[in-house]
């Protein structure tokens, strides 16, 4: 695409909206600011490095069977650093534990940072931070669908263990990149089928989080967050980490609160929520992704949630309270393309946010004036912030448009050929 027609209609989009009242040129600096966290396990399809046999499970599945996945941290950092080449802005990785550079067998409860040093250095040389989770899933001790709530108290020492050495690793990680790691709890714990005891798992997770949390860690390295959730596959009448209940944890233990677009019923929406629990909550860490009639985590589009998510951050001035990244995984189609698409659309998103004009939308609201609000946000949809964002991708080195495709398709040429075919997921 020609850098001169880019820029021309650029300067005529700012003109459009310096007549708003919109500064565009101080919107694209909030943007380029704002780090969003790729999520490691689209690359590989949440297998991991533990070189185990365990199946995914817990709730978990991934389709599809494009080739090229990664085997190897190696192959994953190769990935991700083409992925990030192609998105404007620097950006954070989420990283969960089973993605340790394991040389022999160490089981969850005896992980420690120097089986995540590999990826600290890399981020280091990128000057990028980095993210943690503990993984609750694809483990013989979680194959009956229960870990930090497990009835039998060995279990759930281990369980707690894994926790705790998260907690370690997550907190070195941020001392050594100067850049506070947000360590994200989820797990599956739930039930197929109605229980007949829906209060004792939410006791015991109560005491495993509670004594998970226990030690005082520096909140300049590590931030701690729990995640809910409403249903999965093979939990679909009770979940114990439901959302009431981490929303009660999170308040009365100043957690940060995890809200995931796919974790809800279809008819709810995160974008109602985020005001609602910043109320009461320091944080929030949201996890962007698209549910397709269940939590299916599809790639990441620019739908109508999407930018109601990003103006509801905008319009509160809440960017410092919270977090973003991606949780999808989808092997049907290009892994890199994947990363690329959700996170464009995401920044696209957040961009539309921040062009909008906001002062003149709550002013037209306090004066009561709702058919104004309702002609400026409809508006608001047809101004040129697709030339904005063209232009924005220009200036931070990357493709403009459809171009980065060909990218893709020369690096699936070059990288993914060398690669093993892959078995199939169902």
């Amino acid at each position: 695409m020609n850098t001169a027609n880019i820029t021309a209609a650029y300067e005529l989009a700012r003109e459009r909206y310096a007549a708003v009242g919109v500064d565009v040129v101080q919107a694209l600096e909030t943007l380029s600011r704002v780090a969003i966290s790729l999520h490691c396990w689209q690359g590989d399809d949440v297998v991991g490095f533990e070189g185990t046999d365990a199946e995914l499970g817990s709730g978990l599945a991934v389709t599809g069977n494009y080739p090229g996945r990664a085997r190897t941290a190696d192959e994953l950092r190769k990935d991700l650093d083409f992925a990030y080449g192609l998105i404007p802005g620097r950006h954070r990785l989420n990283l969960h534990a089973l993605y340790g550079e394991f040389s022999q067998r160490v089981d969850r409860d005896e992980i420690g940072i120097e089986h995540f040093q590999g990826w600290i250095d890399w981020a280091k040389e990128r000057q990028i931070g980095v993210d943690f989770n503990p993984s609750y899933f694809a483990h013989e001790k979680a194959a009956d669908g229960f870990t930090l709530t497990h009835a039998d108290p060995a279990v759930r020492r281990f369980w707690i263990d894994h926790g705790i050495a998260c907690r370690q690793i997550a907190s070195e990680i941020g001392r050594q990149l100067a850049s506070t790691c947000i360590n994200n709890v989820w797990i599956p714990d739930g039930m197929k089928d109605l229980p007949a005891d829906r209060l004792s798992p939410r006791n015991r997770l109560i005491e495993s989080l509670d004594e998970l949390f226990l030690q005082s860690l520096d909140p300049a390295y590590i931030k701690d967050s729990v995640e809910c959730k409403l249903f999965g596959i093979g939990s679909e009448s009770y979940v114990v980490g439901s959302h009431e209940f981490y929303l009660g944890y999170a308040i009365t233990r100043q957690k940060i609160l995890c809200l995931d677009a796919g974790h809800f019923h279809p008819t709810e929406v995160i974008s109602d929520k985020i005001t609602s629990t910043l109320q009461f909550v320091p944080e929030l860490l949201l996890h962007v992704s698209r549910g397709v009639r269940w939590d299916s985590d599809h790639v990441v589009t620019f739908t109508d949630e999407l930018q109601a998510i990003m103006q509801e951050i905008v319009r509160n001035q809440l960017l410092n309270r919270v977090h973003i990244g991606l949780d999808y995984f989808d092997a049907s189609i290009n892994r890199v393309a994947a990363w690329v698409i959700g996170t464009r659309n995401a920044l696209k998103s957040l961009l539309m946010a921040l062009l909008e004009p906001t002062e003149q939308l709550r002013r037209s609201e306090l004066e009561g004036d709702w058919t104004a609000r309702l002609a400026i946000m409809e508006e608001q949809k047809s101004m040129p912030m697709g030339a904005v964002w063209d232009y924005y991708c220009l200036q931070q080195d990357v493709p403009v448009g459809i171009a980065w495709i060909d990218d893709v398709r020369q690096y699936e040429r070059e990288e993914f050929s060398k690669r093993d075919t892959m078995s199939c997921h169902t």
